[in-house]
C-alpha cells in the first residue's frame, strides 16, 4: 500500500509541475500584446483614442492614428467630458482616400440615433461618454487614409459644419479625429462625385413633395421635414408663378434665398421657434450661373475634382428661366464646386411638375 501511494504522489506531482508550467507559457502568449515583443505569442492592436474635456484639460488628445489592413478592424475609443454643458448630440463622419467626408454610423450598441444620423446622447452620457467600438477597414482599400471625425453639440448640428452648436474645443480644434493608415497611407487623387436622373418637384403650400436636394447624401427631401433635415438642404425648385416669382419659370434658388425668391410660403421652409435654439438658425446659401464655359461634351469628360477649379464662384443664389440642356455652374455652402445638367423639364406648379438633371461636384 505504501509503494502505490508513493507512486500516486510522484504522479501527481508531475501533473502538478506540467501544469504549472503549461500554464506559464499560456499566460505569457496571452499577455504578450507589444505589437512584436519578445513573447513570440500573438499581438493585440494599441485602441486608437481621443480625449477631449470642456475647456481643455493637460491630457487631452485632439488625434490619434492606427494602421489598418484591408477587409480587417481596428479598435477606437472617444472620451468627451463636459464640466458645465449638456452633450446632446455626437456626429461622426468617414472620409475614405481621395473622397470627401461623408455621415458615419458609428457601431455602438444600444445607442440610437436622431433622424439626421447623429448620435443621441441621454443619461449619464450628456456629461461623460466613453464609447469603444471597432472600425472596418473596406476590403477593396489597400492603401490610403481613413479619417475619421467626431464632435458633440448642445443640439442639432450640422455634418458638414462642425463649429455649428460645437460643445468642446479649444478655440482652435473643435473635432477629435482618429486616421487609420492602409499600406503606405498614400491617398489617390480625388475623383468628382456623380448624381444622375434627379427630380425635384414644384412645391406646394403644405411643403408635402420632394423640392430640395442634398449634396451630401444625394437625396431630395420634402421641405415639411425641415425640423431635422433643413441643414442638409443646399437648393430648391420652384416655376414662376405669380409674385417675387412671376416670370421665372423653371428655377433654383439656395436654401438662404429660398423664400425670397419664391416669394411664397411654405410649411417647414422657416425653423419654428419650439425648434433648438432657432433664433440662430442658419440656412445653407448656394451660387449659381448658366454656364457659357461648358458644354454637354465637357460635362460627360469631367472625372476629376481638379477639372472643376476653373470654376468662378457666381455672384447670385439664383437662376431662373432653366431649359433642357443647360448647364449651370454652382458653388455650394462650403466652398464645393460643382455643374449641374438639365436633362427634362414638365413644366408647371402642381404636384406633378418637375425638373430633372444631373450633378458632377467635388467630393
Amino acid at each position: 500500500m505504501k509503494r502505490i501511494f508513493k507512486q500516486k504522489s510522484q504522479l501527481i506531482a508531475m501533473l502538478f509541475v506540467g501544469l504549472m508550467i503549461g500554464c506559464s507559457s499560456d499566460d505569457t502568449a496571452v499577455l504578450d500584446t507589444d505589437n512584436g515583443g519578445d513573447g513570440g505569442g500573438p499581438t493585440t492592436p494599441e485602441t486608437a483614442t481621443i480625449r477631449v474635456t470642456e475647456g481643455g484639460a493637460s491630457d487631452d488628445n485632439f488625434s490619434a492614428e492606427a494602421m489598418g489592413i484591408a477587409g480587417e478592424t481596428t479598435p477606437g475609443r472617444v472620451i468627451f467630458t463636459t464640466t458645465n454643458s449638456t452633450q446632446r448630440r455626437m456626429y461622426v463622419t468617414q472620409q475614405l482616400p481621395g473622397e470627401g467626408a461623408m455621415i458615419f454610423d458609428l457601431p455602438l450598441t444600444n445607442k440610437g440615433t436622431k433622424a439626421d444620423g447623429s448620435i443621441d446622447l441621454d443619461g449619464d452620457n450628456r456629461s461623460a461618454l466613453d464609447f469603444t467600438f471597432d472600425l472596418n477597414v473596406p476590403s477593396d482599400i489597400s492603401d490610403g487614409a481613413i479619417v475619421y471625425q467626431f464632435w458633440t453639440t448642445t443640439g442639432k448640428g450640422d455634418f458638414r459644419d462642425p463649429d455649428k452648436r460645437n460643445l468642446l474645443g479649444d478655440g482652435t480644434l473643435n473635432v477629435g479625429t482618429i486616421t487609420v493608415t492602409v499600406g503606405n497611407g498614400t491617398n489617390p487623387a480625388a475623383g468628382v462625385r456623380s448624381f444622375t436622373g434627379v427630380q425635384l418637384f414644384a412645391p406646394l403650400a403644405d411643403g408635402s413633395t420632394p423640392t430640395f436636394f442634398s449634396f451630401l447624401n444625394e437625396e431630395t427631401y420634402r421641405i415639411d421635414v425641415g425640423p431635422e433635415f433643413r441643414a442638409f438642404w443646399d437648393f430648391g425648385y420652384y416655376y414662376g408663378a405669380a409674385g417675387a416669382s412671376a416670370g421665372n419659370e423653371a428655377s433654383f434658388a439656395s436654401t438662404s434665398t429660398y423664400r425670397a425668391s419664391f416669394g411664397f410660403d411654405t410649411m417647414g421652409l422657416q425653423p419654428g421657434a419650439d425648434e433648438d435654439d432657432s433664433a440662430n438658425e442658419t440656412l445653407n446659401e448656394g451660387f449659381f450661373a448658366k454656364s457659357n464655359a461648358f458644354t454637354a461634351a465637357d460635362f460627360d469628360n469631367i472625372t476629376m475634382a481638379g477639372d472643376l477649379n476653373s470654376i468662378v464662384k457666381p455672384a447670385s443664389q439664383e437662376v431662373t428661366n432653366l431649359a433642357i440642356g443647360d448647364i449651370i455652374e454652382f458653388e455650394d455652402n462650403y466652398g464645393k464646386k460643382g455643374l449641374i445638367r438639365i436633362t427634362n423639364i414638365q413644366s408647371g406648379f402642381t404636384k406633378d411638375d418637375f425638373i430633372q438633371f444631373d450633378v458632377k461636384i467635388q467630393p
